[in-house]
């Protein structure tokens, strides 16, 4: 189970990536961006279906990275040293025995 999440989580990672490097850059800090996606749909349509398609993705993403989580902590049990105390109390030892009184000779 969890190696499937595991590797859906990975998938959805990957696309993630993907989605946000081919968005356009608004900033244009670099010069880079611009451009049409060669008249498929027009550049509102393609940013509204990208920005939804990069909320998708990462809701996706955090919500497996909360399962693998759960899924790491379920393995280990917590110890506690009230736990490793032993359930029978051993016997306590027989008192002394009282010293006889002397004999008289």
């Amino acid at each position: 189970m969890e190696s499937v999440i595991l590797v859906v989580h990975l998938l959805i990672a990957v696309a993630l990536v993907g989605v946000i490097l081919i968005q356009r850059s608004e900033g244009g800090g670099l010069g880079i961006g611009g451009g049409t996606m060669g008249g498929m749909m027009s550049t509102r349509g393609t940013a509204n279906l990208l920005t939804r398609t990069t909320g998708i993705l990462a809701g996706s993403f955090f919500a497996t990275s909360i399962v693998l989580a759960i899924l790491a902590g379920a393995h280990s049990k917590p110890t506690s040293i009230i736990d490793t105390l032993p359930t029978a109390i051993p016997a306590l030892p027989a008192a002394p025995a009282q010293p006889a009184p002397p004999v008289s000779q």
